[in-house]
């Protein structure tokens, strides 16, 4: 058998496992509820990265508020705004 023809069966074999592994996570996690819950108050979320190396990173955190009207207030641009 040529090493083409191993690549393609070994490729074909990772495309056939990554396909079940996808069915079977969306099946477990069908139903659940996504998200967070709204209520008051605020969410942080941490951004940060840092490379493995030994070469810096970023430390990032957002403030979200949990109200999505709120929330959704966030994208209105300045000048759209009610005063």
């Amino acid at each position: 058998m040529s090493s083409l023809a191993v690549s393609a069966i070994l490729g074909a074999a990772i495309l056939v496992l990554l396909g079940l592994r996808a069915t079977f996570v969306v099946r477990a996690e069908r139903g659940r509820p996504r998200g967070s819950p709204p209520g008051k108050g605020t969410h942080v979320i941490d951004a940060s990265y840092h490379s493995g190396g030994g070469g810096g990173g970023q430390d990032y955190s957002f403030t979200v508020p949990r109200d999505p009207d709120d929330y959704a207030r966030l994208f209105v641009p300045p000048a759209k705004r009610s005063r």
